[in-house]
């Protein structure tokens, strides 16, 4: 079981990738932590300003991620992830000093938010599709499972030393510590054997353009709904950095010391998603992405109506399960069903409505947590969420001709009735068309 979990760890390149992101994102999120509460004591507890910060960490996103897709279909992604960590890194380190310093107020925040939002909307679509540059594609899957998994342990890991480091010392030297961990993956990068990249496959044209990663996705059903489901949830259900931090300190009352709980909560729920996931060996389907989606609606609506502290941590473990397992799902059908000339700029439209939307959903939720509270800013994004899953699995079952059947005798029962499937090389030579007038 260990051996299948963990196999994309048996190649090198692969495990100096995954401890350099371990490494960092324990140092982001501890930081993360460590800027919430800094934002809501600069604003006297307003959901508005930690929303605001939110959304200028992901503006540079809607401006910056299909550049970038483009980038890492044109150039050397390890090259160009050394230069976006580098400048991650040294944005993050004048911003802790400001921090120690004591002299840092409101408008530092929003500025070092947007300098750092840059360096990760050109990072985050090249990281997406360097990954399948590291493993074979067999292994493709696991891998992403365990980067989800990485990323997750650190949102455990993050928030739970940042609330201790909070309370025992003060927010300077929480930055301090937090963004020196930001350099590790820079020494990963450096230290890949580059002949054991997988490279083989064809590379995009030098000339490859934004619009022709659009029009490969416009015909592409398959990739649509995964990206459209989660343009809607990415913008509306996934904003607990901003509900969370907002709904332990001001509903819950929380200390610094347990601050980060809820999020971490979270986290231990994600992670568990992200395991589940590492054993897929194969594309998942459709009605696998819609039905996680469903999953986490109902289980984010829970949480809005949670009465207490435990209650809603309770409550955040399975919603943290479906939201990675969704969100890996959804990764995963785009990633493993596009071109190799193509997956850096679909990525980076998977990535621009995944992340890209967040600064509109941020501000959205900070604006609905200050003018009706912050539980029913919560439950609405999951009423919305679960609303556009209903939406995609009508449209993929019109799309695809399923049907889904509900009988009652000898028990009600609700059954999905697929249609029959197009030929393999039918599909195919789809495919291949739907390419040739791209490139016309």
């Amino acid at each position: 079981m260990l051996s299948t979990t963990f196999r994309s760890l048996q190649v090198r390149n692969y495990r100096l990738f995954a401890t350099g992101q371990l490494v960092k994102l324990v140092g982001v999120w501890m930081m993360f932590t460590a800027q919430d509460w800094l934002v809501l004591d600069l604003s006297h507890n307003s959901p508005a300003a930690l929303g605001m910060v939110t959304a200028l960490q992901f503006l540079p996103v809607l401006a910056l991620t299909l550049w970038g897709g483009r980038l890492a279909d044109r150039y050397d992604k390890r090259k160009l992830l050394m230069i976006a960590n580098a400048a991650f890194a040294v944005t993050a380190i004048l911003f802790a000093v400001l921090v120690a310093a004591g002299v840092v107020v409101l408008w530092h925040v929003f500025l070092f938010a947007g300098l750092l939002g840059i360096a990760n909307a050109i990072e985050t679509p090249v990281r997406q599709a360097f990954v399948s540059e590291l493993v074979e594609l067999r292994l493709l899957p696991n891998a992403l499972a365990l980067s989800a998994a990485t990323f997750n342990s650190a949102r455990i890991g993050g928030p739970a030393l940042a609330g201790v480091a909070l309370a025992t010392l003060d927010t300077g030297p929480v930055f301090l510590v937090a963004t020196a961990l930001a350099v590790a993956p820079i020494v990963s990068y450096a230290r890949m054997r580059t002949a054991d990249l997988n490279r083989s496959a064809p590379q995009a044209k030098k000339d490859a353009r934004i619009l022709d990663g659009l029009t490969y996705v416009r015909r592409r059903p398959d990739l649509l709904l995964p990206i459209g489901l989660m343009a809607v949830i990415g913008m509306i259900g996934f904003n607990f950095p901003v509900t969370l931090a907002a709904l332990a300190k001001i509903n819950f009352h929380a200390g610094p010391s347990s601050f980060g709980l809820l999020t971490t909560a979270l986290a231990v729920g994600a992670l568990a998603g992200a395991l589940a996931g590492s054993a897929r060996r194969a594309r998942p389907g459709p009605y696998v992405v819609v039905a996680a989606a469903l999953a986490f609606g109902l289980f984010e609506i829970a949480v809005g109506f949670a009465p207490n502290f435990a209650v809603a941590a309770v409550l955040l473990v399975p919603t943290g399960f479906f939201s990675i397992f969704l969100a890996q799902a959804a990764n995963h059908r785009v990633q493993m069903g596009v071109d190799a000339a193509f997956r850096g700029r679909v990525m980076a439209l998977y990535v621009l409505v995944f992340l890209g939307t967040t600064p509109i959903g941020a501000s959205l939720a900070g604006w609905w947590g200050e003018h009706f509270g912050v539980p029913s800013s919560i439950w609405v994004a999951g009423l919305v969420s679960f609303a556009a899953a209903v939406v995609a699995l009508g449209w993929q079952l019109r799309v695809s001709g399923d049907r889904m059947v509900l009988r009652w005798r000898p028990r009600p029962r609700l059954r999905l009735v697929t249609a029959p499937e197009a030929p393999v090389p039918q599909i195919a030579q789809r495919a291949r068309r739907a390419e040739e007038r791209i490139a016309a």
